[in-house]
């Protein structure tokens, strides 16, 4: 997408990515059993300490509990109550997999649902129902600190952030908005200025809030910009956020002039984020997104995911070809939100952000199987995670592998060696 890309969506072209796009195989390395692991852990955490990364933010959503696939918008559009799905071999059984309470995704405890709370007591929960699957927990965040800081002298700080997990346009917006306060907050935490670099490393969805925040942290001002930010103001004061207005308050001249982050540098890592809103590189350091990928095609473009009907409803429960939530999680699927004041937010958001909507939009971008977006560079990685289970907890569609304890060396490599390797 073109600097000033002003909330445009990604243009998802399906051209080959070029130089733009590498290939990786996946080996799992439990770190407390290596030592290598350990050194090249304490190794990449030198190199990103040299290269400035001050501050490491792992934010993530939930898989549970929170309509992963976007199937409740995708059953409001009539998928099938309009006969969309007639001469569509394999359609009703593929939106079946894709709807919670048929996709053989639990429930969180409770019926804890979006918005989730940013607090230890949901990370815990988290923790003790997904484990490591599609979710940073605190085991991992110790780990990260351990091995990364082993022999700094300047220890590099990481942070586990839960996002609210609210799977539609305004959800995402107003986190893109809570991220941009945090943002400021830790920089005036960490006296954070030039030569300094924040890493944002976002699972699944938490990329499209990411996004979405690239394009609000334009270098220039947009009337882009300017709407969305009165359209969440208006919506905040509508239903008494008091915390939200406070925050578009605090950060709209900080993003006007340039100085949210005083001078220094945000990096983004995506895992598995589906591709949907366009980038707008302009403000960001360094961007790159890994998905978890396997090829399945037989026309060379292994660049792509393969997304033909019925086959994918037979590759999807051993998830096959690698991650299908990246793959099907796309433009006009989404949870519904929940109250009138929400939905009409929401309409005037996707309106803003995608405006092209319908049943036939989404069976379309999931077809193109995009795997990485216009902007930044990207890395196709075969994690090992299809193994022939059909239990969804083994796996969640190919979409739980990156959060990993096994993993972390694998993806700590990956993005130093690719982002900072010049360092």
């Amino acid at each position: 997408m073109p600097i000033e890309n002003s909330f445009q969506h990604d243009e998802m072209s399906r051209k080959n990515p070029g130089e733009r796009l590498s290939v990786r195989e996946v080996t799992p390395t439990t770190l407390s059993e290596s030592p290598s692991g350990q050194e090249a852990m304490a190794l990449a955490g030198k190199r990103l300490s040299q290269a400035g990364v001050r501050l490491i933010v792992l934010l993530h959503g939930s898989i549970m509990g929170t309509d992963l696939f976007g199937a409740q918008r995708l059953d409001e559009l009539g998928g099938l109550k309009r006969g969309y799905s007639r001469g569509v071999t394999g359609l009703d059984a593929l939106l079946a997999l894709l709807r919670d309470g048929s996709n053989g995704i639990s429930s969180l405890s409770g019926g804890l649902k979006p918005p989730l709370a940013n607090d230890d007591a949901t990370k815990r929960l988290l923790d003790e129902q997904l484990g490591d699957a599609g979710n940073f927990t605190s085991a991992y965040l110790e780990q990260m600190k351990q091995s990364l800081n082993r022999g700094l002298d300047r220890p590099i700080s990481c942070i586990r952030e839960l996002w609210a997990c609210e799977h539609h346009h305004l959800g995402r917006a107003m986190a893109a908005i809570t991220l941009l306060g945090h943002l400021r907050d830790w920089v005036e935490t960490h006296k954070l200025g030039q030569g300094d670099r924040i890493l944002v490393e976002a699972h699944g969805q938490a990329g499209l809030v990411l996004a979405l925040l690239s394009n609000l942290f334009c270098v220039t001002a947009t009337s882009s910009r300017t709407r969305l930010l009165d359209l969440l103001s208006a919506y905040a004061s509508q239903v008494n956020r008091p915390d939200l207005t406070s925050t578009i308050q605090r950060i709209t001249p900080l993003l006007a002039n340039g100085t949210l982050l005083n001078g220094a540098t945000l990096d983004v890592v995506t895992f598995g984020m589906p591709v949907r809103y366009g980038w707008d590189p302009s403000g960001l350091g360094k961007l790159l997104h890994i998905v978890n990928h396997r090829n399945l095609r037989t026309d060379g473009k292994t660049w792509l995911a393969k997304m033909e009907l019925p086959q994918i409803t037979m590759e999807m429960p051993i998830a096959w070809g690698g991650d299908y939530v990246q793959e099907l999680a796309v433009a006009s699927s989404d949870a519904v939100p929940t109250t009138e004041a929400a939905k009409a937010a929401n309409k005037a958001l996707w309106e803003l952000v995608e405006p092209l909507d319908g049943f036939e939009r989404w069976l379309e971008c999931a077809r193109r199987a995009v795997r990485i977006p216009s902007e930044g560079l990207g890395i196709l990685a075969d994690y090992k995670d299809s193994t022939g289970s059909t239990n969804v907890r083994d796996h969640y569609f190919g979409h739980a592998v990156y959060t990993r304890l096994d993993t972390m060396l694998f993806n700590t490599k990956a993005i130093t060696e690719t982002l900072y390797s010049s360092h």
